[in-house]
């Protein structure tokens, strides 16, 4: 196997694979990168089994520079690989391979040897046969990862949880993500020219955080579906995920439909206020903000901080309902905050152990049909 390709252009779609990779695979094969050259263009592929994405450099793409003079494979180790890549002096680069897999690279001046393995040997990777396929705008969908990927669980206890859900009835696609602390929810209209539904189905969250890293300016995001594995068709990248086997929750009935008092505050402004408390509230041994809100004054405080302690009057739009303490935790207030883009929301409590409800005040906003839960802390 022999080509040379631009470098730069080389790296991209190297960078895009090796994402997939895991450090500290069992599985030595799967440390590396498959390289695969044919008449059409150049395939690499970086799995860690649970996640494979597949880059693609077609020959008939001139800005690529590429021309392959022999082809074959090889699997040559991801993080020696890249940073050889990455380092080299000149715009374009030659890569060799003889038949002991023993890689050669040469740009400008530099010439470097690594030892690779047969391409045979990488596993394959899995074959979906399916025609149940939707199209994803790609901007709402990455919105829609944002939104709720911050509820997601690391407690590998309940790995359900580590995913974010999907749903899709008629237009409407909706995510959910709990790790039963908090609670993110957002829906989007999509095309749907198949009527295809999706009852549930939980997709890793390294999945989606690689996805959104990934995908570009691109209109749509295609995604096909199987019993076990799911595939996000991209201009010559794909991503193979498994979905999270086992049922996910029923989070619908957790979302409160009453509430006993409201105010309506800008995001950015609470967020920011939080933010000055956090300094406080991060010092002791327990990280909790209260607010309290009593005759149309909204104000947040922390006490008992080995540091000291703070308090702010709040700048709210309108306060209704009856008087309230509760506490929460700050860092997973301001996470859900961040997420309404400076939009104005309504905050609803129903009493002091009771979940808060967060929600965008304006429907006509990239926020519409977004729901922030959060499970206040309580304290004596």
């Amino acid at each position: 196997m022999k080509f040379t390709i631009k470098r730069t252009a080389f790296m991209n779609q190297l960078n895009n694979v090796s994402r997939a990779i895991s450090s500290k695979s069992t599985i030595p094969i799967l440390l590396g990168i498959k390289m695969t050259a044919t008449e059409e263009g150049i395939t690499l592929v970086g799995s860690d089994t649970e996640l494979s994405i597949e880059g693609f450099l077609p020959i008939k793409d001139e800005s690529l520079g590429l021309s392959i003079e022999s082809t074959g494979n090889v699997v040559v180790t991801s993080r020696y690989f890249l940073e050889v890549i990455r380092k080299l002096p000149a715009d374009t680069v030659t890569v060799e391979v003889n038949d002991q897999a023993i890689v050669n690279i040469q740009s400008g001046q530099s010439h470097f040897t690594l030892n690779g393995i047969d391409g045979n040997q990488y596993p394959l990777l899995p074959e979906i046969i399916s025609e149940e396929s939707i199209q994803l705008p790609t901007e709402l969908f990455k919105e829609l990862i944002a939104q709720t990927i911050i509820s997601t669980s690391n407690q590998e206890t309940r790995p359900i949880l580590t995913g974010v859900n999907i749903t899709l009835k008629g237009k409407q696609l909706t995510g959910v993500a709990t790790d039963s602390h908090r609670l993110s929810q957002r829906t989007i209209e999509i095309m749907n020219d198949q009527e295809l539904e999706i009852e549930s189905m939980t997709i890793p969250k390294k999945t989606l955080n690689e996805l959104s890293r990934i995908v570009e300016d691109e209109d749509h995001i295609k995604l096909i579906i199987s019993d076990e594995q799911l595939i996000f068709a991209l201009k010559n990248l794909t991503i193979y995920s498994r979905i999270l086997e086992g049922n996910y929750p029923d989070t619908a009935r957790l979302i409160p439909t009453e509430h006993a008092t409201r105010i309506v505050v800008n995001a950015d402004t609470f967020y920011h206020a939080i933010d000055r408390a956090s300094i406080m509230s991060n010092q002791g041994k327990n990280n909790v903000v209260r607010l309290e809100i009593e005759d149309q004054r909204v104000e947040l405080s922390v006490y008992g901080s080995q540091l000291g302690s703070s308090n702010e009057a709040i700048e709210t739009q309108t306060v209704t309902g009856e008087s309230l303490q509760i506490s929460f935790n700050p860092d997973y207030m301001k996470d859900a905050l961040k997420t309404f883009n400076g939009t104005d929301i309504q905050m609803d409590f129903q009493s002091n152990v009771r979940p808060i409800l967060l929600t965008a005040v304006e429907d006509e906003t990239s926020s519409a049909n977004l729901i922030q839960l959060l499970t206040p802390i309580r304290t004596h």
